[in-house]
């Protein structure tokens, strides 16, 4: 099959090992899935495993790629509404033992230790197969993995943050990081960026942020969260930024992952930093195999903003993409001419976050 693929890894040089040919078809493993794969998306791991990072030469060749859409090419019995011709969206963390991920377990995403999705076929545990929810299109279902879970889960698990709040979300132009503004915004989040690039600080703001800096610029205030994905050029802002008590949730180090750690100012500030490698997804058989159910349709303007300054009564709750929590409200974006679907679950008394007319 034609694929695209890391033939071995070079790390001053990544692009000289990429790679686009015929590759063997992997055999089909038992209680996978294989998906005809209609798109698939780009990130900044297939960069890292070229580099060598999480994939060794040994490995190699690799095919690539973390996301995808397809059309399933073979009924999975226990999930209901899953035939095959379905068209699906995956979810490509996978546990240690192939199956899926439990709290705790190890993990690893497809294109480290099982081939990825850049080629006509994909494969990946049946639980982790997910009906493409029905208003988007399959290119536009591929951009749901990667950035956007993790934007979501850095956001509302690892930040934990309420209404109300402020975060900052380092480095403006990334696929994790313009999902955080945008889901930032919809929950009715205060939201400051920063970024060296003018365009790209514009481009912020025409999706929700509050305000847009120059990277290391002094913010007008102190930041509840921060959400950093940049790492070495940004982390010292990044602990300066935050509010004593607040806390840096911390997903990738696109410019190196060897800052000064600060240690004073953390252990004396009290603030939390938190790791996070996207959301887990909770598999059950007895419910919907929708990933989600939307109820929005697209647009190219931010989402409909919830209130920035809730009252104190306010009850938040966030949705896990799972069958068994199906979400309650949907917003639709589109970035860099790339539609993309974001989930929110929340509640001001009684007001459930769907948009009002």
């Amino acid at each position: 099959m034609k694929a695209v693929y890391a033939a071995g890894t070079d790390y001053d040089n990544p692009l000289s090992q990429l790679k686009v040919g015929e590759l063997d078809t992997p055999e089909t493993k038992p209680f996978w899935s294989t998906i005809h794969v209609a798109a698939a998306s780009v990130n900044h791991h297939d960069i890292w495993s070229l580099q060598g990072v999480g994939l060794s030469a040994e490995q190699t060749p690799m095919i690539l790629g973390t996301d995808a859409s397809g059309v399933l090419d073979e009924d999975i019995p226990v999930r209901k509404g899953l035939k095959a011709g379905a068209e699906v969206v995956l979810y490509t963390f996978v546990g240690t033992d192939g199956a899926g991920v439990m709290p705790g377990e190890r993990r690893t995403i497809l294109s480290e230790k099982y081939a990825g999705t850049m080629a006509e076929t994909t494969q990946v545990p049946s639980a982790n197969v997910f009906a493409k929810p029905a208003n988007l299109t399959l290119d536009e279902a591929a951009a749901l993995g990667t950035s956007w879970l993790t934007a979501y889960s850095l956001l509302f698990t690892s930040a934990n943050v309420k209404p109300g709040d402020t975060v900052l979300v380092q480095g403006a132009g990334g696929g994790v990081s313009t999902a955080a503004i945008q889901l930032a915004h919809a929950a009715g989040l205060e939201v400051f960026v920063t970024s060296r690039s003018e365009e790209k600080r514009d481009r912020a703001i025409a999706i929700g942020a509050d305000a847009a800096f120059e990277t290391g610029a002094r913010l007008p205030h102190k930041v509840d969260a921060v959400i950093e994905s940049v790492g070495a050029a940004t982390w010292s802002h990044s602990v300066k930024s935050v509010r004593p008590g607040g806390t840096i949730a911390i997903c990738g180090a696109t410019t190196g992952d060897q800052p000064g750690a600060e240690l004073t100012r953390i252990f004396f500030q009290d603030i939390r930093v938190q790791g996070n490698t996207m959301v887990r997804v909770t598999i059950s058989h007895d419910c919907s195999n929708s990933w989600n159910t939307p109820t929005c349709t697209p647009s190219s303007t931010p989402p409909t903003r919830l209130p920035t300054r809730p009252r104190r009564s306010a009850k938040w709750s966030t949705a896990t993409f799972s069958e068994r929590s199906c979400c309650t409200s949907s917003q639709v974006s589109k970035v860099g001419g790339v539609l993309e679907h974001v989930s929110l679950r929340k509640s001001f008394g009684g007001f459930d976050g769907r948009q009002q007319a």
